[in-house]
């Protein structure tokens, strides 16, 4: 009798009684099957099969063959607080028994691959922010706190006690898989939250993003309520953000090499030459890495705010500057161990984002680009729209070749994607329009 897998092992001793068998498509759609502990043996030796072009966005036709999701058994993740005997997996999706290049975390695996081989491991933290709402008598989307109406709700003891036993659900979900959660708050939006994590390597954190906003989809709907990633969910407030934070460690040390440590600090805020070469590459790509990191058409009213929230500031960047301890850039550089993109937001692809960024931050260290004052960034215009950044998005190898790193055509399909998005949205005719044109003539 041959012994069990890994996975069948790690099944038994979580008390496991299905897996969900997960991964996400490039707009971050998850997806999963459902299988029962008794074809745990055959999900770790053959995976699992899903009609490609039912998933979504992952490249396939109907006549295409089936996509088998390969298992990653270190992402295996017991979920018993969602649903008694229920655990998640994180996996690849194979087709015909290879990786399949459209699928987003085997763009970040070959972008990690990348990094190593130039000596690099690229670390990652991420902070999820959402909103929670419900719908009124009326239809409308309020928040789920009715109470939640205060001009400046950032960081109300009030807000947070409200939402103690939601937000005390998801930090023990948390703080049970080992991520160790560290802060829960309310953010500046009313309805809105964040609960931060501790940053692990960039894959980990990329699942660990995924399963978070399942994790906070589901129990929020077992109250009741509706918790969206959406960029800009009202015009008046706030929007939410991923923000990245951003590291590399030498692969032979595994010391970091950001802190200028003894090297001379040419910019003064107290990175390394290689640091800052990283942060030269993420802004001299920044438009092009915005179709990435803010995917949307949603996106571009919180990049693009034309006007403060309610609370008297947006928090989301409008060029593509960097700065030190200064929330008004697009790379924050609070301290000596990371960076902060801030351009990202609710809707990035976890995956694809830290994949875009670390390749776009790569190219810097490659090419040995230095950075400007602190304050300033490249002179070209940011994206005002979805289409905009696509088009960037097309101009830049770099980035496109970062999605087309297992295989050629993805960039192209993720522009066509997009620009298909916009174009639907600018079809569309909205209130807005109605208001403004009826009877203007």
């Amino acid at each position: 009798m041959s012994e069990p897998s890994a996975l069948a092992v790690l099944a038994e001793k979580a008390g496991t009684r299905f897996i969900l068998a997960l991964f996400v498509d490039l707009t971050g759609k998850p997806c999963a099957k459902l299988v029962p502990v008794e074809a745990v043996e055959q999900l770790a030796t053959e995976g699992v099969g899903f009609a490609g072009y039912a998933v979504g966005a992952i490249g396939q036709q109907p006549r295409d063959p089936d996509l088998m999701a390969m298992p990653d058994v270190a992402s295996f993740t017991p979920i018993p607080f969602v649903k008694e005997g229920l655990a998640l997996v994180h996996c690849d999706p194979h087709v015909e028994g290879e990786p399949w290049p459209y699928a987003p975390r085997v763009i970040l695996k070959a972008a990690v691959a990348r990094a190593a081989a130039a000596g690099y491991a690229p670390y990652a933290g991420a902070e999820v922010e959402y909103f929670l709402l419900r719908r009124d008598e009326h239809g409308r989307l309020v928040p789920a706190d009715g109470d939640d109406t205060a001009a400046q709700p950032c960081y109300d003891a009030r807000g947070v006690t409200r939402m103690y036993d939601h937000l005390v659900g998801i930090s023990q979900a948390m703080n049970s898989l080992g991520w160790g959660n560290y802060a829960n708050d309310h953010e500046d939006g009313n309805g809105q939250f964040e609960q931060n994590f501790e940053y692990a390597d960039a894959l980990t954190t990329a699942d660990r993003v995924v399963t978070l906003r399942y994790l906070l989809n589901v129990m929020a709907a077992e109250r009741g309520m509706i918790a969206t990633f959406m960029p800009k969910p009202f015009a008046d407030r706030t929007g939410s953000g991923l923000h990245l934070h951003l590291s590399l460690r030498d692969t032979a040390t595994g010391a970091s090499v950001f802190p200028a440590g003894g090297d001379a600090d040419p910019v003064g805020l107290g990175l390394s030459k290689t640091a800052y070469s990283f942060v030269a590459g993420i802004l001299e790509h920044a438009c092009a890495l915005q179709a990435v990191i803010a995917p949307t058409v949603n996106s571009y009213k919180r990049t693009g705010a034309v006007a403060s929230s309610a609370s008297g500031a947006t928090w989301a960047p409008t060029l593509p500057t960097y700065g030190g301890n200064d929330r008004t850039h697009y790379v924050r550089i609070p301290d000596d161990q990371r960076i902060e993109l801030r351009g990202g937001d609710g809707s990035a692809n976890p995956y694809l984002a830290i994949a875009a960024a670390v390749g776009a931050g790569l190219d810097g260290i490659a090419h040995g680009r230095s950075l400007g004052e602190v304050g300033t960034g490249p002179d070209t215009p940011f994206p005002a729209t979805l289409l905009h950044a696509v088009e960037a998005f097309e101009g830049d190898d770099v980035v496109t070749g970062v999605l087309d790193a297992v295989g050629p055509g993805v960039a192209e399909y993720f522009a066509r994607l997009k620009k298909d998005e916009f174009f639907a949205y600018h079809a569309a005719v909205s209130a807005w329009e109605h208001d403004r044109y009826l009877t203007a003539i």
